[in-house]
């Protein structure tokens, strides 16, 4: 299967937003040729980072052809009906160039803040995928009746484009979340986060999940987002690289591993690690400081590390 690359989208607020930058970066990002667009969602946490469904919105009006994801959507936290009008919305703007990635969360999500128990949020998470799935349906009127959600004869309209919905991502890294991912999902992300080697491991574990639930292969993608920075110095290109997840994640996170950086030749190792792990996708995701910076590395990217991984 040929890898197809795609492209993290500016998601950082700053002071203001920089119409301008975002917007010639989303244009250029589909005259490079990428597959996809993405976002990730922080709602609480040390990046002031814009929604990412809502900036996918925004993301669709400036673009024609470029895929739109958000990987993961932490869809515990979330109301599904509520959710799933507002994804179903995002499909309609783009034209059906929607990608949803979900994953219930966990460790050291703040449950409370959103009113969510802890204890039972796997099983939260999996009924409410289950009934934004039924609102996504060709029926024209929803019932369902789960362990948290009630619903008797409601209208459930508009409907996305893509039938029966926009394809569903996973998250994720225990086995049995790899195995809720073969289940109940269409493809998989491995995590920013996540080292290459832990990757590998994750894809082993869903290519035999894919066998014992007779799952298509074929039909399951598999990918993997990609913290990076490219630059002629080496030694920069690693502090760089470390800023930038710092900015993501909090200077505690631990991020040993989990990025890849150098000059062009390291880069191209790395990614090509990440693609003979089983990566069909990759999300490529320079960490720059600014809209400006994530532009030059997605250059930089374009013209000289993909051409020597296709």
């Amino acid at each position: 299967m040929q890898v197809r690359f795609s492209i993290s989208l500016p998601q950082f607020a700053g002071e203001a937003f920089d119409t301008t930058g975002v917007q010639d970066y989303l244009v250029r990002a589909e005259e490079l040729g990428f597959d996809g667009g993405w976002t990730l969602e922080q709602t609480v946490g040390p990046a002031p980072l814009i929604a990412p469904l809502e900036l996918l919105a925004y993301a669709a009006a400036c673009t024609t052809r470029l895929r739109l994801g958000v990987a993961v959507l932490v869809t515990s936290l979330h109301d599904p009906l509520q959710l799933a009008s507002a994804v179903t919305a995002v499909d309609r703007l783009s034209h059906g160039r929607l990608d949803l990635g979900v994953a219930p969360g966990g460790g050291s999500r703040q449950f409370p803040a959103f009113g969510v128990d802890g204890s039972s949020f796997i099983a939260s998470f999996t009924e409410g995928l289950e009934l934004m799935k039924a609102a996504w349906s060709d029926e024209p009127r929803l019932t369902f009746h789960g362990r948290f959600r009630d619903v008797d004869d409601l209208q459930i309209v508009p409907k996305p484009v893509q039938r029966p919905h926009p394809p569903i991502w996973f998250g994720g890294s225990a086995p049995a979340a790899l195995a809720r991912a073969v289940r109940h999902g269409d493809a998989f992300l491995g995590a920013g986060s996540s080292t290459t080697a832990a990757f590998a491991q994750a894809v082993r574990t869903l290519r035999r999940e894919l066998d014992e639930q007779a799952k298509d292969a074929a039909r399951f993608t598999i990918g993997k987002r990609v913290y990076l920075i490219v630059d002629d110095d080496k030694s920069l290109a690693w502090d760089r690289v470390l800023a930038g997840l710092h900015r993501i994640y909090g200077r505690t996170a631990e991020l040993e591993g989990v990025a890849v950086a150098g000059t062009v030749d390291d880069v191209v190792r790395g990614l090509s690690e990440v693609i003979a792990a089983g990566a069909q996708t990759v999300l490529l995701n320079p960490v720059g400081a600014t809209v400006a910076e994530d532009r030059e590395q997605m250059e930089r990217l374009a013209a000289e590390v993909i051409p020597r991984l296709s």
